[in-house]
């Protein structure tokens, strides 16, 4: 949740409303914005 928060400045209170596959869901966008800005690889264990 603190990585939601943190990137999104969602307040706990809407957070806690996500079902767990949304938080993960979010969580995923957020990841694959930090790999293309960083241009890493979708999974960085593939070579």
């Amino acid at each position: 949740m603190a990585f939601i928060a943190y990137y999104f400045h969602w307040p706990h209170s809407e957070i806690m409303q996500l079902d767990h596959r949304e938080r993960m869901r979010w969580c995923e966008e957020i990841s694959s914005i930090h790999r293309k800005s960083n241009q890493t690889p979708d999974n960085v264990f593939k070579l």
